[in-house]
């Protein structure tokens, strides 16, 4: 890995107009690695962003025409460079246009004194949050997001004047892109400190404007073996996916733990890993609850529904914010069979037909679902909690290990192709052949059916079906 900092420096070398600034400075007095510079030039900012991509043998490409943005990534992609032209006649003028002080700070690239017009590095020491300007959430309201995300990313601790600014300004984002909200959320839900992150979202007036389906899940009420309306509901959820995610072998068990944890960690889509999905999963499999809400004789509501209606809220929340539709259908998968895991319970444990069918159902993500269900059942203590869960956990743990074992090697190769199926059953292809391959493999799971002989007179049999 190159050092980005130093190959920017050589290639940019007698350019005493370029500064090193915002995050980059910040992370410097952190002691963190450089791999995201940011970089601000006086005038058009391609000649040196190409200058910088020569040197890098990498790439550069212009990121707005609007502001003139450019970006270099480097040859091997360890580190990448957003060169900006400078807003304002120097560079105290461009510092003042930004978000927080501790990234309103700057380096010459050359050398030389840092440029901290807003006592940034002050409030880095202290931990504190705080605005440039009370006009910098008018400049750009998505800031009201990034407040929460930076507080929770970087352990700090928001100024309360500058979280009532954000209030203040919250209701701009609505003309914020869904791509620039998603890239925020997704960094805030994926770290450890996520639920207090989310907290500060709301308390910072973002949350109805971006997530509005979490907020009206405020004050619903639930059964009388939930301890918790749905919102706190889903907040312990997510906190129980996260400890799942931390050390799954406390509640699955050692011989889990392994396995649970490479799953967890192996990358999705839109730069999530499954784990990171998961924990999307969490906040939306009950998002149609508010609207599924009825009153139950023996006291409490029911949500009749609100799985498959769920399904398509998470689509259309997701839709929204821009993701991929491989992020879509994935979370939407987990919302339509988070209860599914817990009908199995009523008649533990589970045979091989019923097992087999769960993980058919809820293919491609039997064992993620099989883990958010365990999750919502730690998060529902209500009436009967201890026993409620000791019976989910064993069941779980027999799914998990099947989901596990498919995700990893897929399910058995079929004893007999579609063609050998119908030439046994001496029919025509139609819709009758899919039914009887689901069949055969359900038999084949089983152990009804384990040689080829067998699964040609299984087929045979379907000859009159």
């Amino acid at each position: 890995m190159s050092d980005a900092l130093a190959v920017a420096r050589g290639a940019l070398a007698g350019r005493n107009d370029v500064h090193l600034v915002g995050g980059a400075v910040r992370d410097r007095l952190l002691g963190c690695p450089l791999t995201d510079l940011d970089l601000v030039v006086a005038g058009d900012a391609r000649e040196p962003a190409q200058r910088l991509a020569r040197a890098a043998r990498g790439p550069a490409f212009a990121l707005s025409d609007a502001w003139g943005a450019w970006r270099v990534l480097a040859g091997d992609r360890s580190w990448q460079a957003d060169l900006t032209p400078r807003r304002g006649a120097t560079v105290q003028d461009d510092l003042a246009l930004r978000d927080f002080t501790l990234n309103a700070m700057a380096e010459p690239l050359a050398g030389g004194e840092r440029v901290d017009p807003h006592g940034g590095a002050r409030d880095l020491a202290a931990r504190r949050l705080r605005m440039v300007s009370p006009d910098a959430f008018v400049h750009d309201p998505l800031r009201c997001v990034r407040l929460a995300r930076l507080a929770c990313e970087l352990e700090l601790e928001p100024e309360p004047a500058t979280v009532a600014a954000a209030a203040r300004h919250a209701p701009g984002l609505r003309r914020v892109a869904g791509e620039r909200v998603f890239a925020e959320l997704r960094r805030l839900v994926s770290v450890d400190r996520a639920l207090e992150g989310l907290r500060l979202l709301e308390a910072a007036g973002a949350t109805a404007i971006v997530l509005p389906e979490l907020a009206a899940m405020h004050g619903v009420e639930q059964t009388l073996y939930h301890h918790r309306d749905v919102h706190d509901h889903v907040l312990e959820v997510l906190e129980h996916v996260i400890a799942l995610e931390r050390e799954p072998g406390a509640v699955l068990g050692d011989d889990h733990a392994g396995p649970v944890a490479a799953l967890l960690a192996e990358p999705l889509a839109d730069e999530l890993t499954r784990g990171g999905a998961l924990r999307w999963g969490a906040l939306l499999h009950d998002v149609a609850k508010p609207a599924t809400q009825v009153p139950l004789e023996r006291g409490g509501f029911g949500f009749p529904g609100h799985d498959e209606l769920g399904a398509a809220m998470a689509r259309d929340v997701l839709a929204r914010l821009r993701v991929s539709e491989r992020l879509r259908a994935h979370v939407a998968t987990l919302a339509r069979h988070h209860l599914r895991a817990g009908f199995l319970v009523r008649g533990a444990p589970p045979d091989r037909g019923a097992i087999h069918d769960y993980l058919a159902a809820c293919a491609p993500v039997a064992a993620d679902v099989t883990l958010l269900s365990v999750a919502d059942r730690l998060a529902t203590r209500g009436r009967k909690a201890d026993e409620a869960i000791e019976r989910h956990l064993a069941v779980a743990r027999v799914l998990l290990g099947e989901a596990l074992r498919h995700h990893a090697e897929g399910p058995p190769a079929p004893l007999l192709r579609r063609d050998e199926v119908a030439a046994a059953a001496g029919r025509a292809p139609g819709p009758w052949l899919g039914e009887a391959m689901a069949d055969l493999a359900r038999a084949q799971f089983t152990g009804t059916v384990s040689t080829r002989e067998e699964a040609l007179a299984f087929a045979r049999a379907r000859a009159g079906d």
